[in-house]
């Protein structure tokens, strides 16, 4: 049985900004009946209220040119798997996860203390798997820093790539003063990027093997486009690189049974679906008619996510006949074009801001069709969703979500969802132009395709066999 350890910034049921904690909490369950599996995440101010009796393991100092700091590690048992977090006051017990002038150093912290404390409890360790920039210094500190010591030696590296665009760059100074690197180190050219480092790089050079959330964009990320000026580095590990999908946790995400829907149902009583729509719709001030199509956006609202091709044609998409409700943040001129939106289609437009975990249940469950014309999508949680939910998703052929959403054909009647190609308001206006003519002049075809979608297996029982299929080639 190999022991593998998860190393992240973020892990539910603990603490989550984003997909990435949906992994780190998900994966490792679904590996822990064939593999000990232990998760390593940061202590941080939000997390501290939800440990109920975690015990401390060891107290040690980590100590580089510019860091002379305390680390403690407490443990706490989950559902089987062990969780560490490392505690720190100054560094993590903050408002927020990200975004400090001072994240290089933080991160260095995190990494070096993960490190040290697997030599300090003499733990045995298989396989670091190591998720995103913040853990992206782990491969190079056991290869490198800690390969004389007896608990690194024969530890092989996995390193999983969540968004590209995120790579944890840091001036010259964090990889010696923060983490204590040698200038031999620094200047071979495998941490070097621009006129400082690149954690992420870092990791994709020294981990044995590298993953990604989607078969698609581990090869759309070995080009120019997509590739976040990393490419040329990926191309040299593209035969150690590996494209695996994310799951979701169909326990948590269950219609059925989904005690954040006050209608339960599931595929065979899909007509319980719109007693949600009609609750929805009220909710968010809306007309309650279970005959209008509704359409839901959950998203960050960022470029990234297309939002403003939402923003750009929604004279039009308003004139399909149709109810909107949006939820989501981000980017300030599209939350203010939401609520502009809001006076000028009042009583079929909603937006509501920030994240609201009920509310985003109800939309998955109650909407007929999820919005999701992204530039780029790693991975990409929602469609899955709402593809279980039977609300059937209408994207871009991009990354993850070309790889989960088969695109309706009239022919066959095959699909579980719609999909364009080209990132443009034409593009997107037109596939759900279709999407919407189907839902009124063919609704047995869309009750189908809703079915379809239902039906489709998003657990994580696949994904952790091809994980398994990559640690067992080390």
């Amino acid at each position: 049985m190999k022991h593998i350890l998860f190393v992240a910034s973020e892990s539910l049921p603990f603490v989550k900004t984003g997909g990435l904690a949906d992994v780190v909490g998900s994966l490792p369950q679904a590996l822990s009946s064939k593999n000990r599996v232990s998760v390593f995440i940061p202590l941080y101010q939000s997390v501290i209220a939800k440990l109920k009796d975690a015990k401390p393991v060891v107290t040690f100092t980590v100590n580089t040119p510019c860091i002379n700091q305390v680390a403690t590690i407490l443990k706490q048992t989950h559902d089987g798997i062990d969780f560490y977090f490392l505690q720190h006051q100054g560094y993590f017990e903050r408002d927020g996860l990200y975004g400090y002038p001072d994240d290089g150093e933080r991160f260095s912290f995190f990494n070096l203390a993960c490190a040290m404390f697997i030599e300090k409890v003499n733990l045995s360790v298989d396989i670091i798997h190591s998720h995103d920039w913040h853990a992206g210094m782990i491969p190079l500190l056991s290869r490198v820093v800690f390969k004389h010591h007896p608990n690194h030696k024969n530890i092989k590296h996995v390193f999983t790539i969540h968004n590209l665009a995120y790579q944890g760059q840091f001036p010259l100074s964090v990889a010696k003063d923060c983490l204590g690197l040698s200038d031999q180190i620094i200047n071979d050219g495998s941490i070097r990027f621009d006129d400082g480092i690149n954690f992420m790089k870092s990791a994709i050079v020294y981990a044995h093997k590298v993953t990604t959330v989607s078969p698609s964009y581990a090869q759309e990320i070995l080009g120019l486009s997509f590739g976040e000026r990393l490419h040329e580095v990926l191309r040299l590990r593209q035969y150690d690189l590996y494209g695996i999908l994310n799951g979701i946790d169909t326990k948590f995400w269950d219609p059925s049974s989904d005690p954040l829907i006050k209608h339960h149902y599931d595929v065979e009583t899909l007509d319980n679906k719109v007693k949600n729509k009609l609750e929805l719709q009220r909710k968010c001030g809306l007309k309650p008619t279970e005959n209008t199509l509704l359409l839901g956006v959950v998203s960050r609202l960022t470029w990234q996510k297309g939002i403003h091709l939402i923003l750009d044609q929604m004279a039009d998409i308003m004139g399909l006949d149709v109810q909107l409700i949006v939820l989501g943040s981000g980017e300030a001129h599209l939350e203010h074009g939401f609520r502009h939106m809001v006076e000028k289609y009042y009583g079929r437009l909603a937006y509501v801001a920030g994240y609201n975990e009920p509310l985003a249940h109800e939309i998955y469950a109650g909407c007929d069709l999820l919005l999701m014309p992204s530039l780029f999508e790693p991975c990409g949680l929602s469609q899955m969703i709402a593809m279980r939910y039977g609300t059937l998703p209408v994207v871009r052929e991009v990354g993850g979500l070309r790889d989960s959403v088969m695109p309706y054909n009239s022919e066959t009647q095959e699909g579980t969802g719609f999909s364009f190609k080209e990132f443009t308001t034409s593009d997107l206006y037109h596939v759900l132009r279709m999407a919407v003519y189907l839902y009124y002049h063919y609704p047995i075809e869309f009750e189908q395709t809703q079915r379809n979608a239902m039906s489709v297996d998003f657990s994580w029982a696949l994904s952790s066999e091809q994980y398994a299929k990559v640690y067992d080639s080390l």
